[in-house]
């Protein structure tokens, strides 16, 4: 597979950043888009120079020039179009988050199981390049054995009842939006809590629009993750250990930039800048693992 054929499903802004992104990758290639309407895949065909361009999404999923799918459609449609192209045959990279809730997402892995098709969350910001130090340094034990992590994503979203993230129907709320980034960089460094303490403040239109969370672990770990649409934040994350810390720096979900603390203060600063939005590196570990048969 020395080139990997790329569809997308959706036009809209996500699926631009993304499309921009893949055109950094020279082994990858898009093929196909899927939309409802035929002028919508017309245009973004033409922007990204799409060969492929379908009127419906069953079209797309079932277009055998495609070996992956990159769903970009609104969060309440996520797992029926990732289940439309698993049953189709297709691997599936899902955007975040993955689906509303537990069932659609349990539905959605039996099904890549069974069909032994590649399925992933289009968690992007886990694959830039400085997690990747992140990860070196917590493994090189430059902060011990780490035991406290804060991380924040708050980024005011003016109120407009209209908009999505405050539509309950359209799978509104800070904790889908912004709230699986932390609760993301938790898992990766803690794994799954033992226990979780949440509080969050509910907006008019009935979605959360600010979320406090704790994870604790029965081995003292803690993690204590925020998110919120009403007011802008640190959006920092710090992840600490006997030996020192790591702060990931603003805007750390985009991170280009981190800087080590060690317990005898001294420093080390570490950057690593990108071209693009930051979504080919997701792209080429899903292509990475496609060619490793995963």
């Amino acid at each position: 597979m020395d080139t990997i054929r790329w569809g997308i499903i959706g036009t809209g802004k996500i699926a631009h950043l993304f499309a921009e992104d893949l055109a950094l990758l020279p082994d990858a290639q898009l093929t196909a888009v899927g939309s409802r309407a035929q002028h919508s895949a017309d245009a973004f065909g033409d922007a990204f120079d799409v060969p492929r361009r379908h009127a419906s999404y069953d079209a797309l999923a079932a277009d055998e020039a495609v070996d992956v799918v990159y769903i970009a459609t609104p969060h309440t449609a996520h797992a029926e179009n990732a289940l439309r192209c698993l049953r189709a045959g297709r691997a599936v990279l899902c955007e975040k988050p993955f689906a509303l809730n537990a069932q659609e997402a349990a539905q959605m892995v039996e099904t890549a199981r069974a069909r032994a098709l590649f399925l992933m969350e289009a968690m992007w910001t886990r694959w830039l390049p400085i997690m990747g130090d992140v990860e070196r340094l917590v493994d090189d034990g430059a902060i011990g054995s780490p035991q406290w992590l804060q991380a924040d994503i708050c980024a005011h979203f003016p109120f407009d009842a209209d908009h999505r993230v405050y539509d309950p129907a359209l799978g509104g709320g800070a904790l889908l939006d912004l709230g699986v980034y932390p609760v993301m960089l938790a898992y990766r460094f803690f794994g799954a809590p033992d226990a979780i303490t949440t509080t969050a403040v509910m907006g008019r239109t009935g979605v959360d629009e600010q979320d406090a969370i704790v994870f604790q672990y029965e081995d003292g770990q803690q993690a204590i993750l925020s998110a919120s649409m009403r007011t802008d934040g640190a959006r920092l994350a710090t992840l600490g250990g006997p030996a020192g810390q790591i702060q990931i720096h603003r805007p750390w979900w985009k991170g280009q930039r981190l800087t080590l603390t060690r317990a005898d203060k001294s420093t080390k600063t570490i950057a690593r800048p990108y071209e693009g939005n930051g979504y080919q590196f997701e792209a080429a570990h899903v292509m990475a693992c496609l060619r490793a048969g995963r």
